[in-house]
């Protein structure tokens, strides 16, 4: 099977190349390395085929979709602080990059997974959250929100194109997932805090620590892609991937702590001293997976011990 990996350099990017490597497939990546490294995916020269673009690239983006049985749309801006920094490329990559990767999928009918994310939501208070559940937003001069924003629109479009052209794609709604090559640069707090730990440095939390996330590891959530992928009943569907066992951002600073036997202490700082004007935080984000573990049988393994030590490599 031939597979187009869209940001396929990144994080979760480059674990689906590898993913699909393993299974014999033969994998082309694009990726303008903005966020992506070439780091991640040196251990797969000659594997596999690289191509340096823009998914706002027409020509470049329909020629690799038509060459391809499976494309897998992992490329976005992400991160909060990218968000918050450049706020208009990042909305021209998420909304217009995703235009002319869902339009060339449509042109040449080709099976197609868009990674969408739990920012969709917002800061609904209803928890857990499932795939039916109401968006709810800032104000749009609160700038993180123009993530979910786009986001939504992406999948709008995606919903929109299964209907009018039947287009056969399926939507995954990451929660938070993470993993060895996640870096912190971008603000992911497991990485950051592993880091700081190894070096005996502080940890630094941003508000009170009382917030919490759920977080998936993410050689499973890779796992759940790759199923839904080569499950055509699921087809024009939308999925939560998301790990369990909810955990404070204290107690997962503790808990990074302790796993890696570190002396480091943690600190506090106000959200307005870390992140640029614009920043709005949720205080809790919890995944409901039932559907998807009712749909195709999935579920996460790793638990937040494991995530820790894999991230450490210890």
């Amino acid at each position: 099977m031939r597979v187009l990996i869209t940001g396929g350099a990144g994080f979760i990017g480059s674990h689906l190349a590898d993913l699909y490597v393993a299974k014999g497939d033969h994998v082309t990546i694009l990726d303008n390395f903005s966020t992506g490294s070439k780091e991640n995916i040196a251990h797969l020269s000659g594997k596999i085929t690289t191509q340096d673009g823009d998914i706002r690239n027409v020509d470049l983006v329909e020629k690799l979709t038509k060459e391809a049985d499976l494309v897998l749309h992992m490329a976005a801006a992400l991160g909060v602080n990218t968000i918050l920094e450049s706020p208009l490329e990042s909305m021209s990559t998420n909304i217009t990059g995703s235009e002319v990767v869902l339009n060339a999928a449509a042109k040449f009918n080709k099976r197609i997974i868009i990674a969408s994310t739990s920012e969709i939501y917002g800061k609904n208070p209803k928890q857990p959250l499932s795939e039916g559940d109401d968006r709810v937003v800032g104000a749009p001069q609160k700038i993180r929100w123009t993530y979910s924003d786009a986001k939504a629109i992406e999948e709008a479009m995606a919903t929109a194109l299964h209907t009018q052209s039947k287009l056969p794609v399926t939507t995954v709604r990451l929660f938070n997932t993470v993993g060895p090559r996640q870096t912190g640069r971008y603000g992911m707090v497991v990485p950051r805090f592993v880091q700081a730990a190894l070096k005996n440095e502080a940890l630094t939390i941003y508000g009170d620590g009382t917030q919490s996330r759920v977080f998936c590891h993410v050689n499973d959530a890779v796992t759940a892609i790759a199923t839904i992928a080569a499950t055509d009943a699921i087809i024009g569907e939308v999925f939560n991937v998301g790990g369990s066992g909810e955990v404070s951002i204290k107690a997962l600073a503790e808990k990074v702590i302790a796993t890696t036997e570190s002396q480091s202490l943690i600190t506090y700082t106000s959200y307005s001293d870390a992140y640029p004007a614009g920043f709005e935080d949720i205080q809790r984000r919890v995944p409901d997976i039932s559907k998807i573990k009712h749909s195709i049988g999935w579920a996460p393994t790793k638990n937040l011990e494991a995530i820790i030590k894999d991230i450490a490599g210890i």
